[in-house]
């Protein structure tokens, strides 16, 4: 059954498009009820400002961000390589489905100090002690940090430089997600390969 939108789910399907698109300083409001297919009057009426709409998409994406790492990283009975595993494939998922969400948040965090306050309070996930006590068992001295930075990096890269690698002929557009596929397969074998 397909329902209509309702015009406050216009109004925040529109501006997501924008502000992944554009940025928060580019996109206008007036930009966000045309792309919206309403009126000016009728944006303010239900969000107020640019900036209310502009922290509805952050906590959104954040939300998808950080909700997928938390629960994994925090749970004792997953073992490393699952953790890995289901790390690198929860990530892959989401950001085939928000490929511009890596560039937006960098592009984003230095202008807009709303973005630098969200990511300061959810810092504390990659200093995880149950990640640490993990590695200390098994004999590894890598840090938390840097054990979830590896596994992030790897994920987040080819996302983060795809403009680069589809402009420069590296890879093709059409071509991605089958490389993205096989690749995160083998992410989690390269990560348990530097802890040795």
């Amino acid at each position: 059954m397909n329902e209509e939108l309702t015009t406050e789910e216009k109004i925040i399907a529109a501006a997501r498009k924008l502000f992944m698109h554009k940025g928060f300083s580019a996109t206008r409001t007036r930009d966000i009820a045309d792309e919206a297919g309403i009126n000016l009057a009728l944006l303010n009426y239900y969000f107020r400002s640019k900036q209310n709409l502009f922290q509805i998409i952050i906590e959104e994406k954040f939300g998808k961000l950080f909700g997928i790492i938390t629960p994994i990283l925090s749970d004792k009975e997953i073992s490393l390589e699952k953790k890995i595993e289901t790390l690198v494939e929860s990530y892959t998922s989401m950001l085939l489905e928000n490929e511009d969400l890596p560039l937006f948040v960098l592009s984003e965090i230095k202008s807009n100090e709303f973005i630098a306050e969200r990511v300061k309070q959810n810092a504390e996930i990659l200093s995880q002690p149950v990640i640490e006590n993990q590695l200390r068992e098994r004999g590894f001295t890598i840090s938390s940090f840097n054990f979830i930075m590896n596994v992030m990096s790897l994920t987040l890269f080819p996302f983060m430089s795809k403009p680069l690698f589809v402009s420069s002929g590296l890879i093709k557009e059409e071509e991605f997600v089958s490389f993205i596929t096989e690749r995160k397969k083998d992410i989690p074998i390269w990560v348990m390969n530097t802890l040795k």
